[in-house]
């Protein structure tokens, strides 16, 4: 027997918001979280564009709003200062900054109320696996049984290990220190010696964060081996190095390293274990974009999955995840590779930088790199079609309110203009809304859980066809 049908190694953001989106399918969940308690430090991590679209798709928004503080979508690329391009395509198009511990318990919070059982201290440490489920053993020699096991454990993934999946790419090159702490010379003296610093070192701040407090972000001399977090010693010498000053630092709240290393898994799935979050790709923090790929996974696994142990996917449904998230993943590395590349102190990478800064002074090149950073420019492959199939549907204006709120049980859902289209015997999965706006383009268009459209057209074959691609045999 299985006591679960999908345990969750990690209890980060990713594995939180999987939790969550396979409870919306009444899944019998287990996250296992080796921390016992929350990380101490508050660094402060950006929602882009698409995940805060996920997060208003789940009723989650305007509960993360509470803490968080809205900036424009700009100046994301390489940290390249331009305006905000008009007509971005989203009702969200702004960026949301919130203490990462912050994020985690919201996620967690909203996981456990939907039924997602969380326990804490809990580290896995083999795992077995067979025709009919997984067999989890955790550090204290526990086992437990479910029919699939996720990995969301983080860039040292014990999951993907455990698998032999090979983790390609390219070690940490450069590291960069970052914390919070107060200073002991004058704001004015700091303002104009980072002005300077950042002449050349555009990774470089120092930037006041409230109350006689400062975020510094200073890059290291050497790649460090070492696991624990640096010194206030190890930044007062890396910012004398890079500055000519310390600035007197001291009294940090806290302090981390991170490097640029970029590694993508070679597979997202081995059978009935699957790598979401971190444990399946990491690469360097440019833009932002590490937290909201890995919630990006999630939404995109959980309905998948679900279906899988609900008994209703196609047989074919569960690979789409890696199909469709593996390749959002190599570009996200490619381009954090571009910006790395353009925060080089180095003549040639600054020249290539002025270049591209003269390119994004047009929109259309502006608007292609936020919507690649922000994720709203993706487009998966359903097939031939018109550009918006494949691609998410912008939050708008329906008789019943806001589509994203037609979308919080996780459910499939049909806009039909036509009042001529039916879900039929997909009903217990798909939603129906007839005449639902003249803002939707199309006669009908058939949305997956997630958002994405699946389908544009007014035949019911047609429909029907996509209606068994996405979401299996109907019930007769």
């Amino acid at each position: 027997m299985h006591t679960f049908d999908v345990i969750i190694a990690g209890c980060g953001p990713t594995g939180a918001m999987l939790a969550a989106e396979l409870r919306l399918h009444d899944v019998r969940v287990l996250v296992l979280e080796q921390e016992t308690e929350p990380v101490s430090f508050v660094r402060i991590v950006g929602l882009h564009i698409r995940s805060i679209e996920l997060m208003a798709m789940r009723g989650l928004l305007e509960r993360i709003r509470v803490h968080a503080r809205q900036r424009p979508a700009a100046g994301f690329f390489a940290a390249i200062a331009k305006p905000v391009p008009p007509g971005l395509d989203s009702a969200h198009a702004y960026l949301l900054g919130i203490p990462q511990p912050v994020i985690v318990d919201l996620l967690s919070q909203h996981a456990e109320a939907l039924g997602a059982e969380i326990r804490r201290g809990c580290a896995v440490v083999d795992l077995e696996q067979d025709d009919d489920g997984v067999t989890v053993e955790l550090a204290g020699g526990e086992r437990l049984r479910s029919r699939y096991l996720v990995g969301c454990d983080g860039a040292r993934s014990t999951v993907r290990k455990l698998l032999g999946v090979a983790f390609p790419g390219e070690p940490s090159r450069h590291d960069t220190l970052m914390g919070e702490m107060e200073a002991g010379v004058p704001p004015e003296e700091i303002a104009a010696t980072v002005t300077s610093v950042r002449d050349t070192h555009k990774s470089f701040t120092v930037q006041p964060f409230g109350d006689g407090v400062y975020r510094v972000v200073v890059p290291a001399a050497r790649v460090s081996e070492r696991t624990e977090p640096p010194t206030i010693e190890d930044f007062r010498q890396e910012l004398r190095t890079v500055a000519g000053t310390d600035f007197g630092v001291h009294s940090p709240r806290w302090l981390s390293r991170f490097g640029d290393a970029t590694r993508l898994a070679e597979r997202y799935r081995v059978g009935r274990v699957l790598l979401a979050g971190d444990a399946a790709h990491i690469h360097p923090p440019a833009g932002g974009q590490g937290l909201n790929l890995g919630v990006q996974d999630a939404v995109n696994l959980g309905w998948k999955l679900a279906g899988q142990v609900r008994g209703w996917a196609p047989d074919e449904l569960l690979d789409t995840y890696e199909t469709e998230r593996h390749p959002v993943a190599a570009e996200v590395l490619d381009n954090t590779r571009a910006q790395t590349a353009l925060f080089s102190p180095e003549p040639g990478a600054q020249a290539l930088r002025r270049l591209l800064s003269e390119l994004m002074d047009f929109d259309e090149v502006n608007r292609h790199l936020i919507e690649k950073i922000t994720a709203i420019g993706i487009r998966y492959d359903f097939g031939a079609g018109p550009d918006l199939l494949g691609r998410r549907l912008r939050d708008v204006e329906v008789k019943q309110g806001r589509l994203y709120d037609l979308l919080r049980r996780g459910r499939g859902l049909l806009l039909d203009r036509t009042e001529r289209l039916s879900v039929g015997g997909w009903a217990d999965r798909v939603d129906h809304l007839g005449d639902p706006t003249a803002a939707v383009a199309g006669p009908g268009l058939l949305l997956r859980p997630d958002g994405h459209v699946a389908w544009i057209g007014d035949d019911q074959r047609e429909l029907d066809g996509q209606l068994s691609r996405w979401f299996g045999k109907p019930v007769l």
